[in-house]
């Protein structure tokens, strides 16, 4: 993968003698005649005598070769040795650098799998596997990897995640922009704090996990997860958490996840609902490049300052990943939800569809989505007009930027559209809202 006589610019080689403690005099003997094949070698050895830290240093500094094979094989071999080293998200990062300048790698699109599963991230695992395979393998390879996915399972057995972002929006609460509304008394007349109000705030959200092993083909999945909207004014603060129990089934090549337990939400600084769920995902492959998501739910929420609206929730959806080719993909989906609260004022059924995709463009990805949700209420409220009849259309598109990343983390931007049309005033509204902020670069 390198030309074997491809020469090292002055600062690269300043960079290694650094790197290696060298002293500066030394430095400037090995730069004289030294082909990057000399470098690798020296690597290579520097790991069989159990110095990673130095081989590092050397693909570190090779990865700025201006040879673009060069920079690849440093940053495969890099890797490779994170991966042995177990710093699985440091050679995530350096994999999907490579697969940025040299995208249609199957190697290293395996490698790149490998890793993320095992961080426990099985998602992305799953989807660099399916980009592997619309590159076009080999009939020999394309065994391996089938049977690689179908043994794919997460190994990290305490995993989790954090992410936190800048998010200006122009309805934080989702509200009416309306002075006021038609009633079957009177036009009422909304406060201030009843409208539509913008702001910036912080959004955070986590999740921590453990994967227990109960057999080869069931384990046992404690989670526990959060997700707050903050402000600076108290009464739009939206905070959740949920804690689950549920059990991983593998069976052939399919995947079955019964999960229950509860959800907690404040909004306002208050104590808002708790909702009780149960719930089954079941995971299917649909050939190489395609998996089918089925999911089902049946749950009891329980509104603390309205009681009426307390009932069961119960959903069922439905949606396909595709994998174009090596840079981009493509998913969407189906659903349906139905509310059953104690006043029909409050009941609803509704129906959804969604799609989306990505596109790698060197080291951004671009990426998009758009959903369409129809809502109907079983009757009107009591001081309303009209029972409750609504469209919301959702739009969003981003990008993660790969170029700036710092410690395995990519700047992400994403701008949200929302418009709900709705039959009740206090429901109708629209929103823009952005995200700024950092996720994972792979």
């Amino acid at each position: 993968m390198i030309r074997a006589h491809q020469r090292l610019a002055c600062t690269q080689i300043a960079i290694i003698g650094l790197a290696l403690g060298v002293a500066p005099a030394l430095a400037q003997e090995r730069r004289t005649g030294l082909s990057a094949t000399d470098l690798f070698a020296l690597a290579e050895r520097d790991v069989a005598a159990d110095h990673p830290a130095d081989a590092l240093a050397i693909y570190t500094a090779l990865a700025r070769d201006p040879d673009l094979e060069v920079r690849s094989e440093a940053r495969f071999r890099e890797g490779m040795l994170l991966g042995a080293l177990k710093r699985y998200a440091e050679a995530a990062t350096v994999f999907r650098a490579f697969l940025d300048e040299k995208p249609g790698t199957p190697r290293v699109e395996l490698e790149l799998a490998r890793v993320l599963i095992a961080m426990g991230d099985e998602a992305a695992a799953r989807r660099a596997l399916r980009q592997a395979q619309a590159s076009g393998l080999p009939s020999d390879v394309a065994v391996v990897v089938d049977q690689f996915a179908a043994a794919l399972r997460s190994t990290q057995r305490l995993g989790g995640s954090l992410e936190i972002a800048l998010a200006p929006d122009s309805n934080v609460n989702r509200a009416t922009s309306a002075r006021t509304l038609d009633t079957v008394i009177a036009p009422l007349t909304l406060s201030r704090d009843a409208r539509q109000q913008s702001g910036v705030g912080i959004k955070l959200s986590g999740q921590g996990y453990a994967r227990l092993n109960l057999t080869q083909n069931l384990a046992l999945l404690p989670r526990l997860s959060g997700a707050a909207s903050l402000y600076r004014s108290p009464a739009f603060r939206d905070v959740s958490a949920s804690a689950l129990l549920g059990l991983e089934w593998r069976v052939g090549h399919d995947r079955l996840t019964p999960a229950a337990g509860p959800t907690w939400r404040w909004y306002g600084s208050q104590f808002y609902a708790r909702t009780d769920t149960i719930a089954l995902d079941w995971l299917h492959p649909l050939g190489r490049r395609s998996q089918l998501t089925v999911s089902g739910s049946a749950a009891h929420a329980s509104y603390r300052l309205n009681p009426l609206q307390s009932g069961g929730l119960f959903d069922v959806s439905a949606g396909i990943e595709h994998a174009i080719d090596a840079k981009s993909g493509i998913g969407g989906g189906v659903g349906a939800t139905r509310q059953a609260a104690r006043d029909p004022g409050y009941s609803t059924i509704a129906g959804y569809a969604n799609a989306f995709g990505w596109r790698d463009f060197g080291r951004v990805t671009i990426f998009g989505s758009a959903s369409v949700r129809r809502t109907e209420g079983d009757a009107r409220l009591a001081i309303f007009t009209d029972r409750r009849r609504e469209t919301l259309y959702q739009m969003a598109t981003g990008a993660t930027i790969r170029s700036l990343t710092f410690h395995g983390f990519a700047p992400v931007v994403r701008l949200t559209y929302e418009r709900n049309v709705s039959s009740v005033g206090l429901y109708d509204y629209h929103r823009l809202a952005a995200d700024l902020g950092v996720t994972r670069a792979f």
